[in-house]
């Protein structure tokens, strides 16, 4: 669906009858589609304020406000649609998924404490971890990142298997450590002779990756990438897509970028589907951990002082 053509054709309907609280409506949800939450809150709010009766205002007011993070407005409108229209499932399951991640935001706030606040990783004892004898998939060389180890993992996350808790912990530890060390913004300078392939949303899509990388071959010293952020979320594989992501950012951590997009957040995670990813493939304590290390991605790449990425 074209809904950057959407919010065109609207704007000039708009332009024309500037009262109906329709074309407001519907321009918010193709703004919510392409994610521009801003404009999508500030057209639904203006349909509301045409029209106090129209329920699809209230709506997409709520959606656009659960995407920025706002969730006890969101609920307010949640609870106005779901009284007007108690027997909408989509509306009640909408409404029942923003109170309870209201509930937990409560309690995570009285439980916190930033003077004591632990990393997931004093937690864990990954040397106890054990790779049980039927596990046939890879494992790093020496608790290290391998090509053969990322050739091996891309195959395996092909055949639609998991990998060990054990090595996606080690993953995680260690890319956390590399991340941590870099600035928000970081400086790229390329010779006149050298190229970089800048990539970006790949949402989960993990057979996208594996053509990007085919077509385009694989990630090396002579070989870097640029993968500007929104890795996850969407898709069903989210967690195969970040953890080769994060293998090829061990293996060249000169050469291959990882940079934060809107959806390495909490807030997102939890309505696009990559908590959930985590959860069910491996634990709550992962999830928390790939929060940790999304943290510490850079923002912004400058490339030779004149290209940002």
């Amino acid at each position: 669906k074209d809904y950057e053509n959407a919010v065109k054709f609207y704007s000039s309907a708009i332009e024309l009858n500037p009262t109906n609280a329709i074309y407001y409506g519907n321009r918010s949800l193709a703004y919510l589609r392409t994610e521009c939450y801003g404009y999508a809150l500030a057209d639904a709010t203006r349909a509301v304020q045409l029209d106090a009766k129209y329920v699809k205002g209230y709506y997409r007011r709520a959606a656009s406000n659960m995407a920025l993070g706002k969730f006890k407005a969101a609920l307010r409108d949640y609870e106005t649609v779901v009284k007007v229209r108690p027997n909408d499932k989509d509306a009640k399951l909408k409404y029942q998924e923003c109170h309870r991640i209201v509930k937990q935001k409560a309690f995570e706030r009285a439980i916190a404490s930033d003077e004591h606040k632990r990393s997931v990783v004093d937690s864990l004892d990954i040397e106890s971890m054990t790779i049980e004898d039927e596990y046939s998939g890879p494992k790093l060389e020496d608790g290290k990142v391998t090509l053969t180890f990322m050739k091996e993992l891309m195959q395996w996350y092909k055949d639609q298997k998991k990998l060990h808790r054990k090595c996606a912990y080690q993953i995680l530890v260690q890319v956390k450590e590399v991340l941590a060390k870099l600035p928000t913004l970081v400086e790229t300078t390329l010779k006149e002779t050298e190229k970089v392939t800048v990539c970006g949303d790949t949402h989960g899509q993990f057979y996208d990756l594996l053509n990007i990388f085919e077509l385009n071959g694989l990630p090396s010293e002579a070989n870097p990438y640029i993968f500007n952020g929104d890795f996850v979320d969407r898709g069903s594989f989210s967690v195969e897509v970040i953890l080769t992501l994060f293998g090829f950012k061990l293996l060249y951590p000169d050469h291959f970028h990882l940079l934060r997009g809107n959806h390495e957040t909490d807030n997102m995670n939890q309505i696009y589907g990559f908590e959930g990813e985590v959860k069910a493939k491996y634990t709550a304590q992962m999830f928390a951990l790939f929060s940790e290390v999304f943290e510490w991605l850079p923002l912004a790449q400058c490339i030779n002082g004149k290209v940002l990425v």
